[in-house]
């Protein structure tokens, strides 16, 4: 399980340093793609695969949005020795990384946002949505 939020600058060449934490559990190798509000993601191998599956499963036209929205951007990374991640001009054109950005675990996956749009968008929900939320959980 990913938790945490940590703040990270970009460097020159779009290199960030993820959390110690996070490396270990994520492994050598994992997956950078899209996320589901403007931001990136990160998630383990086999987190990946498995979303692949589910899917594949979906309706065509649902599965091809999803498709083109998760996976066909994806790419593999690797940390490299100083535990830094190498994120694609593309990806970064996408959610608006600049410099900035927060690192956010979300459970079973990781997101990288631009730290202003982040906090614009907590604020957001909580504005909107907590409230609602924690009727449901009773809280």
């Amino acid at each position: 399980m990913f938790s945490g939020m940590t703040n990270h600058s970009l460097d020159a060449k779009g290199r960030i340093i993820l959390p110690l934490n996070f490396r270990e559990q994520l492994g050598e190798k994992f997956f950078l793609t899209c996320g589901f509000e403007d931001c990136l993601q990160i998630m383990s191998t086999e987190h990946f695969h498995k979303l692949r599956e589910q899917i594949a499963q979906l309706p065509g036209d649902k599965a091809l949005a999803l498709q083109y929205i998760l996976i066909a951007p994806a790419v593999e990374v690797s940390p490299n020795s100083q535990g830094r991640i190498q994120i694609p001009q593309s990806l970064r054109e996408k959610a608006g990384l600049e410099k900035d950005v927060t690192v956010v675990g979300m459970d079973s996956r990781i997101e990288i946002w631009d730290t202003v749009k982040l906090d614009a968008f907590i604020k957001k929900q909580k504005e909107q949505s907590i409230k609602e939320a924690l009727e449901l959980l009773k809280l």
